[in-house]
């Protein structure tokens, strides 16, 4: 028998909701998929500063970063614990996950994390404003193995092209996969991101990024042999401007 979901929050609930996003909505704007905290109708409202989020805790101006499907929190947290003034925003389509790490958040000192329970495409789409983010991280997406199932896999143009609008002038896209189809796909929809740069443009993907954090399931992958890939690109700097990151 499985153990048992606990529910309560043993300190501060670093959750938050789609309706966080927003300065004003719609009285009629609702939430439309019942697992997914950010399908939801943005009419009546527009997107505000990310910073907002963690004007509780941090001072502004800040710079703020994006994991993607955070799964146990282990990358998320180790980035926070190395960059405190800096805002993080952990996504998770998993209620459980995301209610996991809630708890675990609140056990600890850490001011400067923000969960929100979301599909990413819809995170992206429709909460994050423009130039919004300085980095966003994408580790281990569900790389959906079968050729019919290609087309749910997450890195898509038109995913990368709405992310892509999300980062700063010169801010960071980095991805990771241990699947080679997914690799190969990943960097192609990235090479053809106009918008975006790879900084290891004489290959299609890193083999090793020296400094990463590497995860339990990262580490049961190596020790496995299984093929890892790490992609590094950034958004282009405006004409006449250096990126500072």
């Amino acid at each position: 028998m499985g153990r048992s979901l606990k529910y309560d929050i043993p300190g501060e609930d670093w959750r938050v909701s789609a309706l966080d996003f927003f300065e004003t909505r719609s009285a009629e704007a609702s939430l439309q998929d019942s697992t997914s905290a950010a399908a939801v109708s943005t009419e009546g409202g527009s997107p505000r500063s990310v910073e907002l989020l963690f004007a509780q805790t941090l001072d502004p101006p800040l710079k703020v970063v994006l994991e993607i499907g955070f799964g146990r929190g282990e990358f998320l947290l180790d980035l926070a614990e190395r960059f405190p003034g800096t805002g993080f925003l952990g996504v998770e389509v998993s209620f459980k996950r995301v209610l996991k790490l809630a708890r675990k958040l609140a056990r600890t000192e850490f001011e400067n994390v923000r969960l929100l329970e979301a599909r990413a495409e819809n995170v992206v789409r429709d909460l994050l404003p423009a130039e919004s983010l300085d980095e966003a991280w994408i580790n281990f997406s569900d790389p959906w193995p079968k050729a019919r199932h290609e087309g749910r896999r997450l890195i898509q143009p038109v995913f990368v092209s709405e992310l892509t609008t999300c980062l700063k002038p010169g801010g960071w896209l980095h991805v990771a996969t241990d699947d080679v189809p997914y690799a190969e796909q990943i960097s192609e929809v990235l090479d053809e991101e106009g918008e975006l740069i790879s900084d290891h443009p004489s290959r299609p993907w890193l083999s090793e990024v020296p400094g990463r954090m590497h995860t339990g399931y990262e580490e049961e992958w190596r020790e496995a042999g299984r093929p890892l890939h790490f992609f590094e690109y950034r958004r282009r700097p405006k004409a006449g401007s250096e990126s500072s990151l």
